[in-house]
């Protein structure tokens, strides 16, 4: 390929990448201007500019215990993830690799079953009895505990493959370790980006879940995302601004943990 053509794919490959990047971008720049907006009705551009819906959204004690209410379920059913994940898949690609395929299949069953399919069979098991829980927190930790489960372990079972841990793990035990110290001195170490990696996509889909948070729980224990069904009938400014304010977290959690992910040499 000539320095001509070299230089006519990449302006090409630059311009479909440029288009892309506003075709996702241009909806939420246009929601941010709307969330600042004073009025924007029957013009191009709006009538002013304020941010007196960011200050009433976070001044309101509703939205601020929506919000905590929502990371309390997510970091828990996250925990929950990684105790019950890590030392499984350390079991099953030191010990007994030969499963794997079975759990591969095994672990996409919280995706067969919809949402409100699932939503309606926990309301018969856990309405009432014993085991009664619909309105609790801790049934929200243990649906979103099987939603994160595929995002867990594909991530750091790719990231298992790539370590290459029974080299690993044999290296360390020449070297004196035991095996659980091989596991936690070296392997886990080694890691950290996969389970980075799935604790992110986790998280971010489990802030924005809605569906088992509205039926199971509602406003008894009301998350982000039914805090912002309920208020839909207020100004769309305001709404806008819930919205913004979702994203902003969530972007500025993942620069915080792409930050502090990086090699200590680099």
């Amino acid at each position: 390929m000539s320095r001509a053509e070299a230089g006519s794919a990449s302006l090409y490959h630059r311009v479909v990448v440029c288009l892309l990047f506003a075709i996702l971008v241009l909806p939420l720049v246009g929601t941010f201007v709307y969330s600042i907006a004073s009025s924007w009705s029957a013009t191009i551009l709006p009538a002013g500019f304020t941010v007196k819906w960011y200050v009433q959204l976070w001044g309101d004690p509703r939205f601020l215990a929506a919000f905590g209410q929502s990371l309390l379920v997510c970091v828990g059913a996250l925990i929950l993830s990684v105790v019950l994940i890590l030392p499984l898949l350390f079991v099953v690609h030191y010990h007994f690799p030969k499963l794997d395929a079975l759990m591969n299949i095994l672990i996409l069953l919280p995706f067969a079953v919809p949402p409100v399919v699932s939503s309606v069979g926990l309301l018969q098991l856990y309405g009432s009895g014993p085991l009664a829980m619909v309105g609790t927190p801790w049934i929200l930790i243990g649906c979103y505990f099987t939603v994160a489960l595929p995002f867990m372990y594909r991530a750091i079972t790719n990231n298992l493959q790539a370590i290459n841990l029974r080299d690993l793990m044999d290296a360390s035990q020449l070297l004196g370790a035991s095996t659980w110290q091989a596991a936690i001195l070296v392997v886990l170490p080694n890691l950290r980006k996969g389970l980075m990696v799935a604790l992110l996509l986790s998280f971010s889909f489990l802030f924005g879940e809605f569906v088992f948070a509205n039926i199971l729980v509602g406003t008894r224990y009301e998350t982000l995302q039914v805090y912002l069904n309920n208020m839909r009938n207020t100004s769309g400014h305001f709404t806008s601004a819930i919205v913004i304010s979702y994203f902003f977290f969530v972007l500025v959690l993942t620069w915080a943990a792409n930050i502090l992910n990086k090699d200590k040499s680099q």
